[in-house]
Formats: C-alpha cells, structure tokens, sequence
C-alpha cells in the first residue's frame, strides 16, 4: 500500500524535514516546588516545531527549523542553541521590533494540577509570522514539512499562515500536522477545535492525542477519531500508557501532488519495508477508504470501492520517567525519522516509542537520541520482548539495556 510522497528532488541534496513554528527560552526550575517557591532557574529551549527537528538532525537526517526571534540575546541563544544540534537555521527571520518568547515552569507533570507554566509570548517574534513574511522557498523545499496546532494559536497572522501551507498546491510536500492542542493559548470561543479539526484534516500525516481529541472535538476512541479525519493517508492516535494505533489508508491528492518521491506516507502496512527512496505510484488518483462501524468501505473520493485501512496496534514502553516533557514531541522525530527510512508501520510506531522514552528519561524538553542500529534492534524485537522491555535513565548511552531480550 502506498500514500501520498513525500518529496521529489535529489535525495542526495533535498532537506528531509522542515518544521515551522515558535522556539522559547525556557526557564527550568532548580528544584520541586511552586513557581513562587523556586529559587532559581536554569536556561534551555522549548518549542514543539523546533524539539522535532533537532531530534531528527541529532538522528542523523537534514532538517531545518524555521521560525522568527527577536533582535535579541534570547534570539541568539535560540538559533545558536537548535543549529547545534545540526538543524538549518538559516531561513529563521528576526524581528526588530518583537522579541523572543519566553517562559517558565516547575519540574511536575503537565498533566498533573499542580504543573505551572508561565508563558512571555503575547506579542513574541514569532506571533508576527504570517504569509507576506516567511521564506515559502525554504518551507517548500523539504520532502515533508512538520506543522502543528500551537502556531495556529498565536495570531490570526500565524493561522492564516496554517491555512494557506496547509492549501493543495502544486509540488507540495507532505505535510506532517501534530495537533497539540494547548487551550490556554487560544484566545476564547469554540475556535481552537474547529480550527484544529480543519487543519488537521487538510494534512497528510496527523498526530493526535486520544485526550486532546476528546478535550477539544469531545470524540471518544480512535476509531471514532478516525471518522473525524478521514482524508489523511496516516492518522496516528497516541494513547498515553497503552500505546498508539495508526490508521493508515490510500487517500486521493489534491493535497500533496508531488509524484513518486522520497517515501510514502501510508507506507506498506506492517508488511514490507520499502528503501528511503521508494516511489509512491499511483498514490495521487487512489480513492481514499476506511472501514466503517457497519463494516462497508466508505470512499472520500466518491469513487469503487477499495481495500479499507490498515490498523497497526503498537503497545507503549514501560519506561522509568525523570520528567514527562517533549515526549510528544520526541515521538513524532521517532515516527518520521523511520517513515523517511521506508520502514513499516509497527517500525514507526516504535521508533516513536523510544524516541519519546529517551526525552522522558532525562529532566528537560532535548537528549541525544539512542545510536541508529540500537533502536533498529529494540524496534525489531519480538511482541514479547518488546513487552518486557523496560528503559530507564541512561538508557541510550549503553550499547545494550539490561533489560533487552537477545533473540536470534
């Protein structure tokens, strides 16, 4: 089964990611506590678009980060910092006038009610970005372009931005849309749901938490979440603790209208491992299905009738966690560093599992990631294996975790 390519050009010389959205200094407490108890903090970063690329250049893949910082010491330590890690930086924009973003938080669990944040964004850098203002030659030139809904929510400049890369456009890359949906950012209303769900749907490749789905479209299950997306070729449902379930599927193209590139969103179920520069053939005029409740294939494309989706099951990790931030965004480096190698389904998922186990191993939002042929072979292991498998702090620095099964 194939799905929309993600790119065209010379694999030798094209940009494997691009990812666009707003980078902060982040502030990291020096100890638990209340925001008002801390004593002092310590200088990172943190941004969803700009943790996705840094994971994948520190994996070994060409990406670049594109975003816009103030004329700032804030600005300079962001791009310093993100180019670093082997991410391009060179189409960032600065803003004279705006500065860089910041903010603050304590050391628990976002999830949980006692987490913090304390964001220094209204009006940032970033917020300004718009479709008059960015380089739309370096955001096109990648073989997918990694999107997500916190841009959305800075400014009307910045959804109509989504909008317009979100459009069908001749040559488009595939377009990657995490759905992140942080409703403190929004700024009143039912918008942030509707937007979401349009931007979302107008993409190739979604992220969406089972949680965030039922917060902001109050849709229960991945199946139902599924029905509520039904043009994009791959729609990844992570569902916390007990794993994540990819529904993946032929769908037409309007959207992405690059032919025979790179690699294929939809891939090849869980069957085969097409190489990193497979052709998607037949992907742009393939009618779109997938399985209703009453069991008949429903075609987004009004045409016959066709195979309906794959559904790929991928059990979570047990992981021993220091601190659960930027594991979402980890996992989404980990699902498109393997879709960009060719690799199944079961594969993706699981290369996003360990990508995620890394970051959660660790206090901030970046780590380096575990060496390629050691996550190749705990991607590899059996269910049983995997299921026992249990990663804690350090993990990716050995070339074996104690815990990892030999097999054969």
């Amino acid at each position: 089964m194939s799905g929309p390519a993600a790119g065209t050009a010379d694999a030798a010389t094209t940009t494997d990611v691009v990812c666009l959205g707003e980078s902060m200094v982040t502030f990291l407490p020096s100890q638990p506590g209340r925001l008002a108890d801390v004593p002092s903090f310590g200088r990172g970063i943190g941004g969803a678009e700009s943790n996705v690329a840094c994971a994948l250049a520190a994996a070994g893949h060409r990406a670049a980060w594109v975003g816009r910082v103030g004329a700032d010491g804030f600005g300079d330590h962001l791009v310093e910092t993100i180019a670093s890690y082997g991410v391009d930086t060179s189409a960032v924009r600065r803003d004279p006038v705006r500065p860089t973003g910041i903010y603050f938080r304590t050391a628990t669990d976002r999830g949980t009610d006692t987490h913090e944040v304390a964001y220094y964004r209204a009006g940032s850098a970033a917020s300004a970005m718009s479709p008059d203002n960015v380089p739309y030659e370096d955001l096109l030139a990648g073989r997918i372009l990694h999107l997500s809904g916190i841009t959305a929510a800075l400014s009307a400049d910045c959804l109509a931005l989504l909008r317009d890369l979100t459009a069908p456009r001749p040559g488009r890359p595939l377009v990657s849309f995490d759905v992140n949906h942080r409703p403190h950012l929004w700024r009143g209303g039912d918008a942030d749901a509707s937007v979401l769900l349009e931007l979302a749907r107008r993409s190739d490749l979604v992220f969406v938490g089972e949680d965030e789905a039922e917060e902001a479209w109050g849709i229960v299950g991945a199946e139902a979440i599924r029905a509520a997306l039904p043009e994009p070729a791959v729609v990844v449902v992570k569902r916390g603790s007990a794993g994540a379930t990819v529904f993946s599927g032929l769908r037409p193209g309007p959207r992405s209208s690059n032919a025979g590139g790179a690699e294929n969103a939809a891939g090849a179920g869980s069957t085969g491992a097409g190489g990193a520069g497979s052709p998607a053939e037949g992907a742009e005029n393939a009618p779109a299905s997938r399985s209703t409740e009453g069991g008949e294939a429903e075609s987004a494309a009004g045409g016959a009738e066709p195979a309906p989706d794959t559904v790929t099951l991928v059990p979570a990790l047990r992981v021993d966690v220091v601190a659960a931030v930027g594991a979402g965004d980890a996992f989404a480096a980990g699902f498109l560093s393997a879709t960009l190698r060719g690799l199944p389904v079961r594969e993706r998922v699981r290369h996003g599992h360990l990508m995620a186990a890394a970051v959660l191993t660790v206090p901030g939002d970046l780590t380096d990631p575990p060496a390629r042929d050691h996550a190749d072979r705990l991607a590899a292991l059996d269910d049983d294996a995997w299921g026992r498998l249990r990663l804690g702090p350090g993990w990716t620095a050995v070339d074996r975790a104690p815990e990892e099964v030999r097999t054969p």
